[in-house]
């Protein structure tokens, strides 16, 4: 058996020392102390990661020298050690610059109550864990907005093919996002609007976006309908713009009720200048031998429109019923005897201008009788019938019966000139016939 020379002894380092050197070089923290005691080895990794010299913790408890917050108890700690011999788990650490850090520990309980504790530095993964799981809170928030939109939000690529398709989209255009993924987005383009996706596509790739972009889009059943389009570039980690997101808003509704206001508008301004077209009509026709006289007649007759115009705002300016209009200005002649004025037609609702002719025009055939006519004696009765047919023009029939004796005047009055004028405004004819017994007209209307 050879024997070593003890030159050759003194120059083997014993397996201990070997070892304590290696623990004492690693990167990762490493260190030693008593279960029930203080630290006895500490070696350049935890220096390097706590900031503490081997001479500052020897001798000290590591779970005081760096302030450990443990996830159970310490005696806990401690009795799993005993049983298990070995535990594992996530330590924070309070290093000597006041940074603080969370480690991935290991501890080994040894023969002598030794612990030996080797640990690793997670903070940063820790500190990117969080970032990653807010960031993918975020996106999943922001999914989750996108996917319950009302509007339609699409994005594609930017060959002009749909990449994503959320429910509005589904709502607002007939397709699912099964049929509309992977396929052009002119399926939702008019043909004669097929030109507004390449310069859509031109200014996307110049890095411009498209805000509130009024057009006209086609859904699957091949409906048309306004849209407000905004549109943005989609970029890459790159930052090179790979596609577009899309926003389209259903503005139908909005644009009918923006044209229903215009109408409206337009309809309020006409019934306004012809209703003042009326009253200065009115007024510069009036006369009367007295101021008094001319103050009653012309009160009489803005009366009678104002009442056709309380009656336009029951059907929403529709127009107005003939039978009512007639109720209306001959009420006051049959308070007393009903059988006075009899009333009969069939029904019939007047645009406005036509009921406003109307009213006018019976007011002023009413005022007539009452002063010079049948309703001016206790037996004279009135008669007004009319017929309609759908499409055809109005036939209205003014009789007096049973007055004083009535001649055909010398010259036109101006209840005369009204009915005239206001008829003859509505490419209608006026025929009057003064009988014996009382006066008859005859009126064609246009209605």
């Amino acid at each position: 058996m050879s024997m070593m020379c003890p030159e050759s002894a003194e120059l083997v380092t014993p397996p201990t020392e070997r070892l304590a050197d290696l623990l004492m070089l690693s990167h990762e923290p490493m260190f030693a102390w008593k279960l029930d005691g203080a630290i006895e080895f500490w070696n350049a990794g935890a220096e390097r990661l706590y900031g503490f010299a081997p001479n500052e913790t020897v001798g000290h408890s590591s779970h005081s020298l760096l302030q450990t917050k443990h996830p159970i108890e310490l005696a806990e700690l401690r009795s799993q050690l005993r049983n298990k011999r070995y535990w594992a788990g996530e330590l924070r650490h309070l290093c000597k610059d006041g940074r603080k850090v969370i480690v991935d520990s290991r501890m080994q309980l040894l023969g002598d109550n030794t612990v030996l504790e080797v640990n690793r530095d997670v903070t940063q993964f820790k500190a990117l864990l969080a970032t990653l799981q807010e960031s993918e809170q975020r996106l999943r928030s922001v999914a989750a907005i996108v996917e319950s939109s009302d509007d339609a939000i699409v994005s594609k690529n930017l060959d002009g093919v749909i990449t994503s398709w959320n429910k509005g989209a589904e709502r607002i255009f007939g397709y699912s996002a099964e049929e509309a993924i992977g396929q052009p987005i002119t399926i939702v383009i008019p043909h004669d609007r097929l030109d507004e996706e390449p310069a859509f596509l031109t200014r996307i790739r110049r890095g411009e976006r498209i805000d509130h972009f009024e057009t006209i889009r086609q859904q699957k059943n091949g409906s048309l309908i306004a849209v407000s389009l905004s549109v943005s570039p989609v970029k890459n980690a790159e930052g090179k713009i790979v596609g577009a997101a899309k926003i389209a808003r259903d503005i139908t509704e909005q644009k009918r009720s923006q044209e229903r206001i215009a109408t409206l508008a337009q309809e309020a301004e006409h019934r306004s200048k012809n209703l003042l077209s009326i009253v200065q009509a009115t007024v510069m026709l009036s006369q009367s031998d007295t101021p008094e006289g001319l103050k009653s007649a012309i009160e009489g007759r803005i009366r009678a429109i104002s009442n056709v115009h309380s009656l336009f705002a029951q059907t929403r300016w529709i127009g107005a019923d003939l039978s009512t209009i007639a109720a209306q200005e001959l009420a006051p002649y049959s308070a007393d005897s009903p059988t006075r004025v009899r009333i009969d037609g069939p029904p019939v609702l007047l645009a406005p201008d036509a009921a406003q002719a109307v009213a006018a025009t019976l007011h002023e055939l009413a005022t007539n009788a009452a002063k010079y006519g049948a309703l001016s004696a206790a037996n004279g009765r009135v008669d007004l019938k009319w017929s309609h047919e759908a499409g055809g023009e109005l036939d209205l029939l003014w009789k007096e019966t049973d007055g004083p004796k009535v001649q055909e005047p010398t010259r036109k009055g101006f209840g005369g000139r009204v009915i005239e004028q206001m008829i003859a405004g509505r490419s209608g004819k006026v025929r009057f016939d003064w009988r014996v017994d009382g006066l008859v007209c005859e009126i064609t209307l246009k209605v």
